[in-house]
């Protein structure tokens, strides 16, 4: 056995080691080849992966028509599971359009630059995609989503909502998560091996494709609500009726995606159940300030909003499938 010496390289957000040539050669491996690694405490091997689904590369050639846009054409690949992206020029690529490219990486997990010069870029998804977790990534979407809407909540009787103008930003790590999620379970559906990896039959994947955009959806209106509350005029009674219907979703929120994520149709059943008693809470709200004419439109918009936020969850819930007898 023949001893190698590496020193650990950083490009972007991976940390990155190189294999030795005499290794790779005798393999027969080249840059979009696939290893396996295997981890010990304190140690790592790599072995030559001859099992493993081809790698997908894509080049696009710049300049782009002027009908593309490349961020728009970088993410629609990265969701189509390409694993090299190549951006080739005749010329130099400008600085602006480097920029675009290099914001476009912060939003796909897993994407990094490896290779750059004047007149070409070169992305790899570093991340090994039978690692991943389906289950683990939607629960992450919704987690980061649920302590936005705590923030949220919370603001409406805080006497300090500076907090509540940083939630966009939040917003974007579960936008990442969407993303990453959407890649693979296309992916998933292309690769049988995935699928048996995951456990995870066509139906199932369709209803994660469903989960995931229901999940990113709140998580743009709990932004939209937040802005709302931020610049509300009510009242604090107002608010503090609002606040004490709305403030303990988020443990109605958690069992639905426990439900579906285990799955558990009886689990669901209480989740939908108890998202039905929470609509009526929020619909009394409208009742409880006596005429209807004195009801400030903020009010009604600002219950609407958490109503449409409530029916995220509500609708994932609704996603376990039902027993039936055989």
């Amino acid at each position: 056995m023949t001893k190698f010496i590496r020193r650990l390289q950083k490009i972007g957000s991976s940390i990155l080691v190189s294999l030795p040539k005499e290794w790779v050669d005798a393999n027969n491996l080249d840059k979009s080849s696939q290893v396996e690694i295997e981890t010990g405490q304190d140690s790592i091997s790599i072995s030559a992966n001859k099992e493993t689904r081809p790698t997908k590369e894509l080049v696009i050639s710049y300049p782009l028509p002027k009908e593309e846009n490349i961020v728009a054409d970088i993410t629609g690949a990265y969701l189509l599971g390409y694993d090299i992206i190549q951006i080739t020029s005749k010329s130099i690529i400008p600085g602006e359009d480097r920029e675009k490219i290099r914001n476009s990486m912060r939003g796909l997990v897993g994407m990094e630059i490896i290779e750059e010069d004047s007149s070409n870029i070169n992305m790899q998804f570093l991340l090994d995609t039978a690692t991943l977790n389906p289950e683990k990534i939607l629960k992450r979407m919704s987690s980061i989503a649920l302590g936005m809407y705590d923030d949220v909540s919370n603001g409406l009787i805080s006497d300090d909502k500076s907090n509540l103008q940083t939630l966009s930003k939040r917003d974007v790590e579960v936008n990442r998560q969407y993303f990453l999620l959407v890649r693979l379970i296309r992916s998933t559906l292309v690769d049988k091996r995935l699928a048996n990896v995951f456990n995870l039959e066509n139906i199932d994947v369709l209803d994660y494709r469903v989960a995931a955009n229901l999940l990113e959806n709140a998580g743009d209106t709990i932004v939209e609500l937040s802005d709302f509350v931020y610049d509300s005029p009510l009242s604090k009674d107002h608010l503090k009726k609002i606040f004490v219907v709305v403030q303990s979703f988020s443990r109605l929120a958690e069992k639905s995606i426990d439900a579906f994520t285990k799955p558990d149709r009886i689990l669901a059943i209480e989740a939908i159940a108890a998202h039905k008693e929470y609509q009526k809470q929020l619909s009394k709200l409208r009742t409880t300030l006596g005429n209807k004419k004195q009801i400030p439109i903020d009010f009604l918009d600002l219950v609407y909003m958490f109503e449409r936020i409530a029916k995220s969850w509500a609708d994932v819930a609704d996603l376990v499938k039902p027993i039936y007898n055989k």
